[in-house]
């Protein structure tokens, strides 16, 4: 497929577990380096990844970087509480998702990253922490062996109860990665996420990528901003969807692709992320189908890009539309008709409607462990 860049990847993989109204559900795989690691994988990224876990951990078979085991601490695990009914709060309704951090994993400190006196370095660097494993002086270290670095804002402020460990977020500009902003080279947040920072400031110190879920994300520079369309989909499960969309969206850089465009192929792995439980698992005919559109468009920007060519490429560059309409026809191309993929779950029913609860358009039903997209598990395309 061509040349593509180097990622370094840092971010403890965690042990998700579901709970509707207070009953696990389902157990999965988790942690935004897990997800963004399978993308790289299966894309055939060149990646090195940073994570660590305990003795406990039970999904060597599933990860694609194998974790830096710890010898005094357990996996990190995190609960999701789901609710039938959307708790209140003053009388107004709150996020139907409750999220806790029940065990908390080693930190990932300066000393594991790869020494800058090495000669080693990396074209993007990755800081994905979800569980406040992310440092600030590893983030210093990542800027230091890494050419653009990108970083998800979840990792930076979140703090969690003593007691449950229920995430809550503060300002990033309380925090002390917050004078780091300026070397970093794009930051990600969801829209929620993104109230906890001023994003007219932060554009301008680093590219902000705000999510906004059904309705797809936006890109903020400096100089300007551009709205990236989504890809329609049912949403089973949103754990996971804002890693895929930043996995997809480095993959899409690395394989010389402009910001928009590259935001777009993100979008479309957040969109398919979002219609399983758990790490999700791609047909490998979608994914060769994905390669050959990407090798394509890349090589039909690169005869119209001027200036150099490993600066990011902001301005949305024509045939962008073309492109979108090309990702759309595969994911179609791979996917049932709504009606001919109805199950009948009772006890998945509830999960399927509180999550749901934002999307348009629902499958009544729908198996939670089943999509036509993903009936097989792929290894890596070479």
């Amino acid at each position: 497929m061509g040349f593509s860049r180097r990622s370094l990847v840092i971010g403890n993989y965690c042990h998700d577990v579901l709970l509707q109204d207070d009953v696990v559900i389902a157990e999965s795989l988790g942690g935004a380096a897990s997800f963004i690691s399978s993308i790289f994988s299966l894309l055939s990224i060149p990646c090195d990844c940073i994570s660590i876990v305990g003795s406990d951990f039970s999904y060597n078979h599933s990860v694609f970087c194998s974790p830096i085991v710890s010898n005094t601490s357990k996996t990190t695990v995190f609960h999701a509480h789901f609710y039938s009914n959307c708790p209140e709060n003053d009388g107004k309704p709150v996020s139907d998702r409750t999220l806790k951090r029940v065990i908390a994993c080693d930190p990932i400190r300066p000393i594991e990253l790869p020494n800058s006196n090495s000669g080693k370095r990396f074209d993007f660097g990755m800081a994905v922490g979800v569980g406040g494993e992310i440092l600030p002086e590893t983030l210093e270290g990542l800027v230091e062996i890494c050419d653009v670095v990108f970083v998800d804002v979840q990792g930076l402020i979140r703090e969690f109860d003593e007691i449950d460990g229920t995430v809550r977020l503060i300002n990033l500009n309380e925090t002390k990665f917050y004078p780091l902003l300026s070397k970093i080279g794009v930051l990600k947040a969801s829209a929620e996420e993104a109230e906890f920072m001023d994003v007219e400031e932060v554009r301008k110190l680093c590219c902000v990528v705000v999510t906004y879920g059904e309705k797809g994300c936006k890109v903020f520079w400096k100089d300007g901003e551009v709205e990236i369309s989504p890809f329609s989909t049912i949403q089973i499960d949103p754990t996971g969807a804002g890693d895929s969309l930043l996995g997809g969206f480095v993959a899409g850089l690395s394989l010389g692709l402009a910001v928009p465009d590259a935001a777009l192929l993100g979008n479309f792995f957040g969109s398919l992320t979002v219609s399983q439980i758990g790490l999700p698992k791609f047909d490998s005919k979608l994914l060769q189908r994905v390669k050959d559109e990407v090798q394509r468009r890349s090589l039909q920007c690169a005869q119209h890009r001027v200036g150099d060519v490993n600066e990011l490429w902001f301005s949305k560059p024509l045939g962008h539309e073309q492109f979108h309409e090309s990702l759309n026809a595969i994911r179609h191309a791979f996917s049932l008709p709504v009606q001919e993929c109805r199950r009948d779950l009772p006890d998945m029913q509830n999960l399927t409607t509180s999550v749901n609860h934002s999307i348009k358009h629902q499958c009544n039903g729908q198996s939670l462990l089943h999509n036509p997209v993903y009936d097989e598990a792929v290894e890596p395309l070479k």
